[in-house]
C-alpha cells in the first residue's frame, strides 16, 4: 500500500520532469519505475501511483498552457483569429487526452490552445485523465513484473533496469520525430490503397 510520503515524491517528480519541454521522460515509465520501487501490486495503489503521476503532470504543463492563456490578448490578431477558425476547438478536448496519454510531444497542442483560450477546466480535466490513464496502466505493467520476476530478480535490480528503460525511452523521443513519422505515414498509406493499373 502506497503512503501519503509516496504520493507525494511520485507528484513532485511528475511535475518537475513534466516542466522540461520536449525532452520529459515517458510518463508511463515513471508511473512502472515507481511501482517497482514500491512494491506495489494491488489496484488501489495503481490509481494512487496514476492520480500522483497525473496530478502533477497536469499542474506543469498548465503552467504553460497559462502563460500562453494571459499572454494571448498581445497576441497577433490575425493568428489568433485563424487558430480560432480552425477545428482544433472542436476536437480539442480528445486532441488533449491523446496528446497526454501517447507519447506524441504535446506543448504544440497546449500552446495552441492556451493562445486560443481554451476553457482551463476543460484543459484540466482533458490532460489530468489521459495521463491518469497512461499512469495506471504504467504502474499495472510495474506491479505485473513484480509477480512475475519477482522470484528471479530483486525489485533493486528491477528498480535500475526500469530506470535504464526511462532514459533510453526519452533518448528515442529525442531522436525520433514521431510528427514527422507521421506524416510519412500518411502520405504513404493512400498509395498503398490505389489499385493497380
Amino acid at each position: 500500500m502506497m503512503t501519503p510520503l509516496g504520493f507525494i515524491v511520485i507528484f513532485a517528480v511528475s511535475f518537475i520532469l513534466n516542466l522540461i519541454p520536449f525532452a520529459g521522460p515517458s510518463n508511463m515509465l515513471i508511473a512502472y519505475t515507481f511501482a517497482i520501487r514500491l512494491g506495489s501490486t494491488d489496484f488501489l495503489s495503481f490509481a494512487l501511483i496514476g492520480a500522483a503521476m497525473a496530478l502533477g503532470s497536469a499542474l506543469a504543463k498548465g503552467i504553460y498552457y497559462m502563460v500562453t492563456f494571459f499572454i494571448s490578448d498581445r497576441y497577433v490578431k490575425k493568428r489568433r483569429e485563424k487558430l480560432d477558425a480552425s477545428k482544433i476547438k472542436r476536437w480539442a478536448f480528445p486532441l488533449l487526452f491523446l496528446a497526454a496519454a501517447t507519447p506524441i510531444p504535446d506543448e504544440p497542442i497546449i500552446i495552441a490552445l492556451g493562445l486560443m483560450k481554451y476553457s482551463p477546466t476543460k484543459f484540466f480535466g482533458a490532460y489530468f485523465l489521459g495521463k491518469f490513464g497512461i499512469g495506471v496502466m504504467g504502474a499495472f505493467l510495474g506491479g505485473f513484473s513484480i509477480e512475475l520476476l519477482g522470484d528471479f530478480i530483486s525489485p533493486e535490480i528491477m528498480f535500475v533496469m526500469s530506470i535504464a528503460m526511462t532514459i533510453a525511452f526519452t533518448i528515442i523521443l529525442l531522436k525520433v520525430d514521431l510528427g514527422e513519422l507521421f506524416e510519412k505515414y500518411l502520405r504513404r498509406k493512400p498509395k498503398a490503397n490505389q489499385e493497380p493499373k
